[in-house]
């Protein structure tokens, strides 16, 4: 359970962070040309953020899954141990 708030934290993280930075890049006080410079290392940076996330999500996806595995394979040990012999 807290891998998943921990993934939901990260997410909402890099999300914020890129909604606060456009909004400060929109409300700064330079000129036209200044923040399209500054937007356009913004925008080329996108995809390396993206992949980042990606990679990101995967490892987070792999150790959910790995616990999820394990906590299986724990549940049917359990659940033989208590059974009666046939």
């Amino acid at each position: 359970m807290s891998d998943r708030k921990d993934g939901s934290f990260i997410g909402g993280l890099l999300i914020g962070g890129a909604v606060g930075a456009i909004a400060g890049l929109l409300f700064a006080p330079r000129s036209g040309k200044d923040t399209r410079k500054i937007l356009k290392k913004s925008l080329d940076a996108l995809p390396e953020l993206a992949e980042d996330l990606s990679d990101s999500l995967q490892v987070h996806a792999d150790h959910l899954s790995e616990n999820a595995r394990r906590n299986w394979e724990g549940t049917l040990q359990r659940l033989q141990e208590r059974s009666p012999p046939a």
